[in-house]
C-alpha cells in the first residue's frame, strides 16, 4: 500500500501539472472504488479550476473554486500526468483533463481507493489525529495518548486518531531505531523513548520523502519511476537477516495481521 511518503512524492509530482489549472473534463470509466465515486462528480467539477493541491494523512485533497476533491490511491492506486490522446490501460479508472493539455490519469488494479467530492469538509478527515511531520506532533502527545493503552506500541503510533500516516513499513523502522519492541504495551514505554520514538518517525518519513518514497510492487511515483527508500530500510521485510548494529538475527510476528520485524537484542 503506498504510504504517507509515497503520497507525498505523487502530490510533488503531479502537483506542478496540475494546480492552478481548469478542468475541462472528467472521464469516470469505473465508478465502483473503496466508496463510489461522487455521482455526477463530472458535472460538478467541469469548469472549475484547482486552486491548491494539498495532503491530509494519506489522502490528495484538490482544493476547487467549489469544494473540494478527495483521492485515496488505496491498496495499489497510482495517479499519473499523461497526454489525453494516450491509450488507457487496464485498470485506468478516471482521468481528469485539463486545459493545459494535459491529463490527471488514476490506476488502481484492486480499486481500494476513492475520488469524491464535497462542499464541505470530507467525513474521512473528521477524525483524524495531528500530522507526524508538524509540531503538533511529539513525544508528548504520544505519552499523554497512551496512558490507558495497553495494545501494542507498534498497531497504537499506527492509529490515525493518535497520529496519522504512521503505515507499516515506517513505523517498523522508527521503532527499530528507537530501540522499541513493536510489541511492547503503549502504557508501559516511559516519557523519555517516546520523545525518542517521535523523533525517530519524523526522521524516517522525512528521509523516506527526500529519497522519494518506498518501493512496493504496486507503487510507483508520478513520473514513472519507482521510489528509493527501501535501500535504507534496517529491519522491515529482512526477518532472519543479521541486525545491521549487532548482527543478530532478526525476528518476525504478527501484530493485528500485519508483519512486524525486530531486533531481540537491540529493542527491548
Amino acid at each position: 500500500m503506498p504510504e504517507l511518503p509515497e503520497v507525498e512524492t505523487t502530490l510533488r509530482g503531479i502537483a506542478p501539472f496540475v494546480e492552478h489549472q481548469k478542468i475541462v473534463d472528467l472521464t469516470v470509466r469505473q465508478p465502483r472504488l473503496r466508496w463510489p465515486v461522487t455521482e455526477n462528480i463530472q458535472d460538478i467539477v467541469r469548469g472549475q479550476n484547482i486552486r491548491q493541491l494539498t495532503r491530509r494523512a494519506k489522502y490528495i485533497l484538490l482544493g476547487l473554486d467549489k469544494g473540494s476533491i478527495l483521492i485515496h490511491l488505496g491498496m495499489s492506486g497510482s495517479l499519473r500526468i499523461v497526454e489525453p490522446s494516450e491509450d488507457w490501460r487496464k485498470h485506468d479508472h478516471i482521468e481528469m483533463q485539463l486545459n493545459n493539455n494535459q491529463a490527471l490519469r488514476y490506476h488502481d488494479p484492486r480499486r481500494f481507493g476513492c475520488w469524491l467530492w464535497s462542499h464541505t469538509e470530507h467525513a474521512q478527515l473528521s477524525h483524524l489525529g495531528p500530522e507526524p511531520l508538524s509540531n503538533e506532533f511529539d513525544g508528548d502527545r504520544l505519552y499523554s495518548a497512551s496512558r490507558s493503552r495497553k495494545m501494542a506500541v507498534k498497531p497504537f503510533i499506527m492509529t490515525n486518531s493518535v497520529v496519522v500516516g504512521v503505515g507499516n513499513i515506517y513505523a517498523t523502522e522508527a521503532l527499530f531505531r528507537s530501540g522499541i519492541r513493536p510489541d511492547r504495551a503503549a502504557c508501559k514505554i516511559s516519557k523519555k523513548r517516546y520523545d525518542v520514538l517521535a523523533k525517530n518517525i519524523k526522521g524516517v518519513l522525512a528521509a523516506a520523502i527526500h529519497q522519494g518514497g518506498t518501493t512496493l510492487r504496486d507503487f510507483v511515483n508520478s513520473d514513472g519511476q519507482p521510489g528509493y527508500f527501501q535501500q535504507s530500510l534496517d529491519a522491515y521485510g529482512r526477518a532472519g537477516k543479521p541486525c545491521k548494529l549487532c548482527k543478530t538475527s532478526l525476528k518476525e510476528l504478527r501484530l493485528g495481521q500485519r508483519s512486524s520485524v525486530f531486533c531481540p537484542k537491540c529493542q527491548t
